[in-house]
């Protein structure tokens, strides 16, 4: 197809058309418009197959339990440079109340332990009060990296010193937590049977001697009363109604270690006659049968030969 328009006359056209789009002005913005789109670029089309997250937005940094920790840096500097007074106490003291809250959150972690948790309290207080002697500011380190272990491990000399119905050695407690943790975690793999003893000693790695005796130690920590009824009694059969009494013939087993070589000295008749007398309880009247004597004569030889052993033993006693 022919054109009419020749090409000097489209250049001329084309020109005169760019001209008057460059000259034209448009609508002129207002000052925060012009301000905010030059500094803050649009925003890309939404992909049309993507839908807006509605999961909430996630916190900067989570937060730690001491968070909420004093700012107390200034005061442990100034607490190392006073001598000893009433300034210093009193500085120390105010120390101790302001960090007293980490103290019961600490103390807060061992309960259902078989200890009120005013006790644990206490306990957690008395480890805070050795935190703040012993700190030392100097060193660099902050003070809660220094109170909570300070803290904790009163809290567990506590428990292994005085709650202990049993005193047991510190390797046996160690032991005892050691087999007990071991039991714990064999429990989740092992379905419809108790652990053996082979079983925690390796789950534990120690060996089965050492098993044992946490097995053992394990029952020691609580201790049952001598009242109590035992499993499966319905006659009130308690504790206490297992346990001997005192043996009578332990009062003479001493006298008869001591009167065992005289009695070896005496002549065989006489011999006879107390064996007769005081391990076969005869009467004297079927001794004296036996032996074709009087009663009377049984009676002079017992009562002689008893008074001889008992001169020789207190000879030889003193």
């Amino acid at each position: 197809m022919r054109s009419d328009v020749s090409p000097a006359s489209f250049r001329k056209t084309s020109a005169r058309t760019c001209s008057k789009s460059v000259s034209k002005p448009g609508p002129r913005p207002s000052g925060n418009s012009a301000t905010h789109s030059a500094t803050k670029p649009s925003a890309p089309p939404a992909h049309p197959s993507r839908k807006p997250s509605t999961r909430p937005a996630r916190s900067a940094s989570k937060r730690h339990p001491h968070d909420d920790a004093p700012d107390t840096a200034a005061d442990f500097r100034r607490l190392v440079g006073l001598p000893e007074g009433p300034e210093r106490d009193e500085l120390r003291d105010e120390l101790v109340r302001v960090w007293l809250p980490m103290a019961d959150r600490l103390a807060g972690r061992f309960r259902g332990r078989g200890e009120s948790f005013d006790d644990l309290r206490q306990v957690a207080a008395l480890g805070l009060v050795k935190a703040v002697d012993r700190y030392d500011p100097r060193r660099g380190s902050a003070f809660e990296s220094f109170a909570v272990p300070t803290i904790t491990g009163e809290i567990k000399r506590h428990f292994r010193d005085h709650m202990w119905t049993l005193h047991v050695p510190r390797r046996v407690q160690d032991l005892r937590n050691r087999v007990r943790f071991a039991r714990h975690d064999l429990a989740h793999t092992i379905s419809g049977r108790a652990p053996t003893l082979a079983e925690i000693a390796e789950q534990a790695q120690m060996s089965e001697e050492d098993a044992a005796t946490g097995l053992e130690a394990l029952d020691s920590f609580t201790a049952l009363s001598l009242d109590a009824e035992l499993p499966g009694s319905e006659d009130g059969y308690a504790l206490r109604d297992a346990l001997g009494g005192p043996d009578p013939a332990l009062d003479v087993v001493v006298d008869r270690v001591a009167v065992t070589p005289r009695l070896r000295q005496l002549p065989q008749r006489e011999r006879d006659i107390l064996f007769l007398r005081f391990f076969h309880d005869m009467t004297q009247s079927r001794i004296a049968e036996r032996f074709g004597i009087s009663q009377m004569h049984v009676s002079r030889l017992i009562s002689r030969s008893c008074e001889q052993l008992r001169e020789q033993v207190m000879r030889d006693a003193a």
